[in-house]
């Protein structure tokens, strides 16, 4: 399949010895203030990140108009073509935010990517806990970071406590945070908090596979 690949957008220095490749959820853009915040946060942390969108948000950019994502083999075959024109997997980091993660989840294995970096999994869909998006997290072998929010409705941390993930998976918790992480004002948190928090982690998660 020839894949549609638009531009790549970059942060963060240019020498890093990793560069992580992040994907957009199934809603909204590569440059929307979540996936923003967590670009120039790793930034700002000595991390090169790259951005792109799958094809179907290109088209929404060029007009305007909504529609729904792409096909699975369609949002594949665009994040493979997405590794390549860094170089490949080995010196790559992938992942992004929801169906971002997902779809570098499916892929991290054949590609040889470094490490994979998933922010809030779309473990199930809303409200159809029954359909289970985790087969293939049983038996991945790339070293993985999940950041969740524990009141996430496609998985919160009572349900993923029950999911049979690979060893190779570590699930960071942002408390009281949704699916975007945002936690209620009663928490007595702030949606930057568990912003910065889980951007803390995924740097820390890179230093390490950098010193590995």
């Amino acid at each position: 399949m020839t894949a549609q690949l638009g531009a790549l957008h970059f942060d963060g220095p240019t020498d890093a010895a990793l560069t992580l490749l992040l994907a957009h959820g199934a809603g909204a853009p590569m440059d929307s203030p979540f996936m923003q915040a967590f670009a120039h946060g790793l930034a700002a942390r000595g991390h090169r990140v790259a951005r792109f969108e799958f094809p179907y948000m290109q088209k929404r950019r060029a007009d305007g108009k909504r529609r729904p994502p792409d096909r699975a083999p369609v949002l594949r075959a665009s994040y493979e073509a997405a590794v390549e024109a860094l170089g490949g997997g080995g010196q790559v980091v992938i992942g992004g935010k929801s169906m971002g993660g997902r779809i570098a989840s499916l892929i991290a294995d054949a590609v040889g990517a470094r490490g994979l970096v998933c922010l809030g999994y779309p473990f199930h869909p809303a409200g159809r806990p029954e359909r289970l998006r985790t087969e293939h997290l049983a038996a991945l072998e790339t070293r993985t970071l999940i950041v969740q929010g524990t009141r996430d409705a496609l998985g919160g941390r009572d349900e993923v406590a029950g999911y049979a993930l690979a060893p190779s998976i570590r699930v960071v918790w942002l408390e009281d945070g949704d699916h975007g992480f945002k936690p209620r004002r009663t928490s007595g948190r702030s949606e930057a908090e568990n912003w910065t928090a889980g951007i803390d982690a995924v740097a820390t998660f890179l230093d390490g596979l950098r010193n590995a």
